[in-house]
């Protein structure tokens, strides 16, 4: 079942990498007593997500934190290393919270995973957006497969 509006952000440990190595972050903990806005995407370094999502978050971080978010955060069914790497060469720092997902439990409990097979991905995550005011979604937008206009940070600017 898909989360919705008004649903409670699951709660889910996953792993994350920092200066200090490995640690666990519980995501209902995360978002507890924060605005947050989290987009997901296919996969880290893949052409739209690279191109566009990520760097469109990148550079709108300013306006979204003006519009009270607290995190920003980029979710994808890729390990920790990965992720790391990608928010490196993406200049997330301080802007962008890079979140893996490496076994997709997360995007599972949002009910938000895809097929990625065709182009050997596996299971993956759908492109969206979610917006979640102290660990309650208040907004969520799908993308269509292979569109990239719903979730946006400039969609997401026009609806905060």
């Amino acid at each position: 079942m898909t989360i919705s509006v008004g649903d409670a952000v699951p709660s889910v440990a996953l792993k994350h990498l920092t200066d200090n190595g490995m640690q666990e972050l519980n995501t209902s903990d995360f978002f507890k007593g924060k605005k947050v806005v989290m987009f997901s995407v296919p996969g880290a370094f893949t052409p739209t997500c690279s191109a566009k999502h990520l760097p469109g978050f990148v550079q709108q971080a300013e306006a979204l934190k003006a519009k009270g978010v607290q995190e920003i955060v980029c979710l994808a069914v890729n390990d920790p290393f990965v992720m790391r790497a990608w928010g490196e060469k993406n200049g997330t720092e301080g802007k962008v919270f890079m979140l893996p997902d490496g076994n997709a439990a997360f995007t599972e409990a949002l009910g938000l995973t895809m097929d990625g097979s065709g182009y050997g991905l596996g299971k993956r995550g759908q492109r969206f957006v979610l917006v979640a005011e102290d660990g309650k979604v208040t907004h969520l937008a799908v993308e269509e497969p292979g569109k990239f206009e719903v979730s946006s940070a400039e969609a997401v600017l026009a609806t905060l």
